[in-house]
């Protein structure tokens, strides 16, 4: 089903202009600003100061000096969670604001946008919760002439690129626990959604955040994140994005060895078994596929069946996916909205017509919406695939389903394992057993059984493979933004060699 409600609702907008934040300073920047047009509606809705190596490289030197000099990292633990509380207040009390700017800028649908923001809200006050449950260590346990304690440190100046996909909560699921930490930072968000990041910028700084501590610079990667992740001032990079440029962040990052966090692709399998609650894994099928339009690294992608169910939980699938909402953001009904840009449209377009010329069958939807504003994609099955096909195995970033067979679990668990990837996964069966063999076997930073896609503040999350390196959220999310320092201390008398003092052996 297709709903489109009030498609010109954007045709009275004022395209919004904003500037980036440098050490406490708002900037336009020297070249022509970056448009961003609606992907939902085809009109420019923003426009964001076109950075370049000279902002970036004058932004790590404001986080360099708010480093080093500043109060930011000297704070105490207390004073520092009580601005990230005030911020996560200031947060809540603009959300409308946030999620509209997510909605016109990503596609997003409005009302998905909203959770979203109050999930963040949740993360900056976990994140300063953990800001004072930060602690070192003491071994007294050393001998009589040694006390050892080590402390754990802000790491120094962080690069944050974040992507287009979850603009607002994925900068959420950084910035705070590096804050928390006493980091400073530099933040790129995607240049085709800044705006809500920019907002944050306003927010942080009226919470209290001094100046330096936080610099946003809008720009492309090759202008702005290049530096970010090269600099030598800069002392961790935490990136959110595809596998293939995680991997060229990563490159850039070894030329001075900084430590790096990256949260990339996935090609996320569900796998079913017969005795498994089909109503309820159905429901989290179309869930799994399809929100955010598939544009989701922990999509469920990939469907691994059971042989002898399979031609029905397909059927339902389907069924069921005819009844999602797919149209203007705007609009709290729509459950699909825009797709990024009409270049991904056309990449996921090609992943389906590929799909098919290699023997996959389309069994729901498969082409291109035309809505009459921006660009669309239909949720679309695929079924009869198999595990060598490229459907099965890359990332398409899109509200497309691959379904897959097995017989036995040891298949299932092969089939879920075989590609590069492994962020998540999801296990349905009402066998306890069923579910600890898998959730054990497969490679992944997190696999839900019996259900799909939940989370929380409190729940690691990140990849195993080309998923990613490190974690996100979780107890010791503020912990990574740490070096530890090992004290060692003499007490009393020391001798003059390295050989300790021993009776004389005879």
């Amino acid at each position: 089903m297709t709903v489109l409600v009030n498609p010109t609702a954007l045709s009275d907008h004022r395209a919004r202009d904003f500037k980036m934040l440098i050490d406490g300073k708002w900037e336009a920047g020297a070249s022509d600003p970056i448009e961003r047009v609606a992907p939902s509606h085809g009109v420019v809705v923003s426009r964001f100061p076109a950075g370049s190596r000279t902002e970036a490289e004058r932004a790590i030197a404001a986080a360099r000096k708010a480093f080093d000099e500043g109060p930011w990292p000297r704070m105490t633990a207390s004073e520092r969670s009580a601005i990230l509380l005030r911020a996560a207040d200031l947060i809540a009390a603009r959300a409308e604001e946030l999620a509209f700017l997510d909605a016109i800028e990503a596609g997003k649908p409005i009302t998905q946008v909203r959770g979203e923001i109050a999930g963040s809200v949740d993360i900056w006050r976990y994140a300063a919760a953990l800001a004072r449950d930060l602690h070192g260590e003491s071994y007294n346990t050393l001998g009589d002439g040694t006390l050892g304690v080590v402390l754990r440190e802000a790491i120094g100046v962080v690069s944050i690129i974040t992507p287009w996909n979850f603009p607002f909560l994925i900068v959420g699921q950084k910035l705070p626990f590096a804050l928390a930490a006493g980091c400073t930072t530099v933040v790129k968000p995607s240049e085709l959604t800044s705006g809500s990041t920019l907002v944050l910028g306003e927010i942080l700084q009226q919470a209290g955040v001094p100046d330096g501590v936080v610099n946003i610079v809008t720009g492309t990667g090759p202008e702005v994140g290049a530096v970010m992740t090269s600099h030598p001032d800069v002392d961790m990079v935490s990136f959110t994005g595809s596998t293939g440029v995680g991997k060229l962040t990563m490159s850039n990052a070894a030329q001075t060895l900084k430590k790096v966090s990256l949260e990339l692709g996935g090609k996320n399998p569900q796998i079913v078994f017969p005795d498994a609650d089909l109503d309820a894994f159905v429901d989290a099928a179309v869930f799994g596929a399809y929100f955010n339009a598939g544009e989701c690294c922990n999509a469920g992608s990939r469907l691994i069946l059971h042989k002898s169910i399979a031609s029905d939980v397909v059927r339902r699938v389907a069924e069921l996916a005819k009844g999602v909402r797919v149209g203007d953001p705007l609009d709290p009904s729509t459950q699909v909205g825009a797709i990024i840009t009409p270049q991904h449209l056309e990449k996921i377009s090609g992943y389906v017509a590929g799909a098919r010329s290699s023997g996959a069958r389309i069994a729901h939807g498969g082409e291109t919406l035309d809505l009459g504003m921006g660009q669309f994609m239909s949720p679309t099955i695929l079924e009869a695939v198999t595990p060598d096909m490229a459907v099965a195995r890359e990332e398409v970033f899109g509200p497309v389903l691959s379904v897959l067979t097995f017989e036995t679990t040891a298949e299932a668990v092969s089939i879920a394992n075989s590609i590069d990837y492994g962020l998540s996964a999801g296990v349905w069966s009402r066998d306890f057993d069923t579910c600890l063999t898998i959730g054990r076997s497969v490679r992944a930073g997190t696999v839900w059984m019996n259900t799909f896609m939940d989370g929380a503040s409190e729940l690691p999350f990140g990849g195993y493979k080309q998923s990613g390196l490190g974690r996100e959220l979780g107890r010791h999310a503020v912990e990574d933004y740490t070096e530890t320092k090992t004290l060692n201390m003499h007490i009393g008398k020391r001798t003059n060699w390295w050989m300790p003092q021993t009776e004389k052996l005879v």
